[in-house]
Parts: structure tokens; C-alpha cells; sequence
């Protein structure tokens, strides 16, 4: 298998595994939204780490593959791309990319997918479609436009520069830099913390976050708004309120 998901600790770690690049291939892109779906699916698993391993988190798509498709093929298969990475943006769980090495074009997309990214000191971020004479098709438009602003975003996406992880970190794309020995254990720990937290407190505040910038204010407050209510019939909430009444801030014990 090309990606393969590994449970421990409420964690899912959903790792790529095809050498030496990890190149995302239909078969991988396929495979990503599989184990999206069974993520989402699976009461075992509380949070997710998406990791490409020590070396690389994923260098782009198979450009091999993609050289042999003409127009009509990729229009058929262009939703299908999209849709495996829109899986995982959507598991409606914390999700945190630990990224090392390279992370480029599909790579990149794959990285903004995720909640919160770890950074090691030696990943390099970028769409570098533009010099292949594309643009990014997995949601880089959209999903960087919206992480660091779009003058940023066309700032990468014309260019096709690679930013280094203190640039990524300055510009936002990534959310903490640490050596690359730590990257996986530090996205790890930070899944497992959310992992001991109120799940369904935690969906509702990343569906309220991620509907909400799709939309407008009022629109998001509605969201919100519903879920707040919602969520007061909750064994979470009465386990949260009471430890909070009961032993102060922080303790509580949530099933």
C-alpha cells in the first residue's frame, strides 16, 4: 500500500509510503481518501497525523502519470484529485501534518489540508506548478489563499519558489519549526493531547471555523450558534461543567 494508517493512543497516523518521494500517484491519491473516510469513521480514532516519514513528506504529484493524460482525461479525472484531499481536510477531527523534507505542489496542498502543520528545520514548502505550465489542482489556490492571504499565495503560486521552513513559519504556512528528528513525535504529541479532549466539542469547533470562512458573517454565526446550543446535550459538556464546578479549570476527564 502506498499510504497506510496506524492507530495508537486515540492517534491515527496516516502515512505515506511510496519511495523515494512519495510521489501521489492515483493510487495514492485514492488510498488518501480511503483512509480519510475510515479515520472519520473510526471511534478509535480521536486525531490525526498525516507523515510522509524521516525523509520526505511528499514531493509533488507522478509527473510521469500526468504527462500521459491528455485534456479529456484530466477534466474525468480532475474532481476525483480534488476530492481525495477534500477527505481529508474534512475529517471532522484534529488533524496536524508533520512535515519533512520536501513538501511540493501535491505535497504542499496535502500539508493545507491539515489544521496545524509541524514543520522540521529542513522542510521546503511551494507550488511550483506554474513552471510545468499548470497551476495547482488540489486546492492550493484555495486553501493557501485562504491560510496566508492571496498576495502571498500568488507570491508562491507565480513563481514556484520554494520557501524554507523559517519563511514558511514567517509567512504562516506552517505553524511551529522544531529539528527534524522531532517533527513526527511533536505532531504526535500535540494529536494525543486533542485526542484526551471532547470530541464532539472539538467537530463542532472545526466545522464552526472551516463553514465559516465559506461563508458570511451571519451565515457563520448561525453555525455556530446551533452547534453551541447543540452541544449542551452532551455527556461532554455535563462531564466538563461539573469537573469545572466541582475542581476548577483543566481536570477534566473526558470518555
Amino acid at each position: 500500500m502506498t499510504v497506510n494508517l496506524e492507530v495508537a493512543d486515540g492517534v491515527g497516523t496516516i502515512r505515506l509510503d511510496r519511495p523515494p518521494m512519495n510521489a501521489l500517484d492515483i493510487a495514492t491519491q485514492d488510498r488518501l481518501r480511503e483512509l480519510a473516510g475510515e479515520a472519520t469513521r473510526r471511534d478509535d480514532v480521536r486525531a490525526v497525523v498525516i507523515w510522509g516519514g524521516e525523509k520526505v513528506f511528499a514531493a509533488g504529484a507522478d509527473i510521469k502519470e500526468m504527462q500521459a493524460m491528455d485534456h479529456p482525461a484530466m477534466v474525468a479525472r480532475s474532481k476525483d484529485l480534488q476530492d481525495a484531499f477534500t477527505a481529508v481536510a474534512r475529517i471532522p477531527k484534529p488533524v496536524v501534518a508533520a512535515v519533512t523534507g520536501y513538501a511540493l505542489g501535491g505535497g504542499c496542498e496535502l500539508a493545507l489540508c491539515a489544521d496545524f502543520r509541524i514543520a522540521a528545520d529542513n522542510a521546503k514548502l511551494g507550488q511550483p506548478e506554474i513552471l510545468l505550465g499548470l497551476i495547482p489542482g488540489a486546492g492550493g489556490t484555495q486553501r493557501l489563499a485562504r491560510l496566508v492571504g492571496p498576495s502571498k499565495a500568488k507570491d508562491l503560486i507565480f513563481t514556484g519558489r520554494q520557501v524554507r521552513a523559517d519563511e514558511a513559519l514567517a509567512i504562516g504556512l506552517v505553524d511551529r519549526v522544531v529539528p527534524a528528528a522531532e517533527a513526527y513525535g511533536q505532531a504526535h504529541a500535540w494529536a494525543a493531547k486533542l485526542a484526551a479532549g471532547p470530541a464532539l466539542a472539538l467537530r463542532a469547533a472545526k466545522e464552526c471555523v472551516d463553514a465559516g470562512l465559506e461563508t458570511d458573517i451571519d451565515t457563520g454565526l448561525t453555525i455556530e450558534r446551533n452547534w453551541f446550543a447543540g452541544l449542551f446535550a452532551t455527556d461532554d459538556r455535563e462531564t466538563g461543567m461539573r469537573s469545572f464546578v466541582e475542581e476548577g479549570p483543566g481536570k477534566a476527564k473526558f470518555r
